[in-house]
């Protein structure tokens, strides 16, 4: 009997690791500190395509819809609210000059229970996002649950696939996930859904 090796399209793999988010005016009374982390707040829970170009670099949207126009991708995934978390905790917010990281906990989308480092870039008084860098904690079974939950409403893709596909990401490390969610690199999740039917 043949492997069937399971093949995600980059628009699926989107809808399940995208964090749409934006920057905000600093005022002088907040400081860059509460305008990054209220920007994170704010637009990872949007379902305004206008976060798209008001509030992300156009490095990010190209980095986050690959094919075709970046700029639409984004609009109509915001749109569409496949990417919106129902809420996000920021922590650790570092602004250095006209760039910034913090520390974003994801709750309610296909990064739920992660914890993500970001980076913004200050452009034209505005703090938008403009990379996704890594997992600051990682919880494998969290992340394989997830994808298996959001890969069992596909169609095409049965349960029981659906099933062998979570089990077999259990063991998926952190450097393998962060190829899988921050490099597009399909690679760690095709070979572990390698042994499924």
């Amino acid at each position: 009997m043949k492997k069937k090796v399971l093949v995600l399209p980059f628009a699926l793999l989107v809808a399940l690791f995208a964090l749409s988010a934006c920057g905000g005016s600093s005022d002088s009374s907040s400081g860059d500190e509460a305008a990054v982390k209220t920007a994170i707040e704010e637009s990872a829970t949007s379902e305004d395509p206008k976060i798209c170009s008001e509030f992300q670099t156009e490095a990010f949207n190209e980095f986050e819809y690959p094919e075709g126009n970046a700029l639409k991708g984004c609009e109509e995934a915001a749109e569409s609210g496949a990417s919106v978390a129902e809420s996000v905790d920021v922590s650790n917010v570092e602004v250095d000059g006209e760039k910034a990281t913090a520390e974003v906990e994801v709750k309610g989308s296909g990064l739920d229970g992660q914890e993500i480092e970001v980076a913004l870039a200050k452009e034209g008084g505005d703090w938008k996002m403009n990379e996704l860098v890594s997992f600051a904690k990682f919880d494998a079974a969290g992340f394989a649950e997830t994808l298996g939950e959001k890969l069992a409403e596909e169609e095409g893709i049965t349960p029981e696939l659906a099933k062998c596909v979570s089990e077999s990401l259990g063991s998926v490390s952190q450097e393998e996930a962060e190829m899988i969610v921050f490099e597009k690199n399909l690679e760690p999740l095709e070979e572990a859904a390698g042994g499924c039917e």
